[in-house]
């Protein structure tokens, strides 16, 4: 689908790589995997249980940012997106950036990010990103779903949606 940017968001745990992976699929699109921009440092910090702050955030974003203009064609990138300052500088990289913002317990993020192995992220971090989302909703071009929903399910409510915005 050309021309189509979406930024799959959302708290660690919530299922971004494989809702993002998917939907990147079904719309022929690139993903971009967020978490492979985190400079060392970044990397570094989350391993030893250190909430990031906005000033660690800022370059990321940024190549983030940098990554969605280099897709002119459409791409659907994962990232945190956690704040609506973040948010805002992504859409300035991308004309008409859509946000799926997946959505869930605290509960759940938690417990999905202590069963997942070979992550650097670690569930004592999983409390400080609730703690710093603002929620989206109700932000133009987002769509708010629920990410303990199968992820078929996911991916075809995010399809439909995209291109009913497509066509008005």
């Amino acid at each position: 689908m050309t021309g189509v940017h979406l930024v799959v968001m959302g708290v660690s745990g919530c299922g971004k790589s494989a809702v993002g992976q998917a939907v990147a699929d079904a719309l022929a699109l690139p993903l971009i995997e967020g978490d492979a921009f985190h400079p060392a440092a970044n990397v570094d910090k989350m391993s030893r249980g250190v909430p990031l702050q906005d000033e660690d955030r800022a370059g990321w974003l940024a190549r983030l940012g940098d990554e969605l203009s280099r897709h002119p064609q459409g791409a659907v990138l994962t990232c945190s997106a956690l704040k609506r300052s973040y948010r805002d500088l992504l859409r300035s990289h991308a004309r008409g950036l859509r946000f799926l913002h997946l959505q869930v317990t605290q509960d759940e993020a938690l417990r999905r990010v202590a069963t997942r192995g070979g992550h650097f992220y670690p569930p004592s971090l999983v409390a400080s990103q609730f703690e710093a989302l603002e929620n989206p909703a109700g932000e133009d071009g987002v769509l708010v779903v629920d990410a303990q929903r199968p992820v078929a399910q996911v991916t075809h409510e995010t399809v439909a949606w995209i291109n009913s915005t497509i066509r008005n």
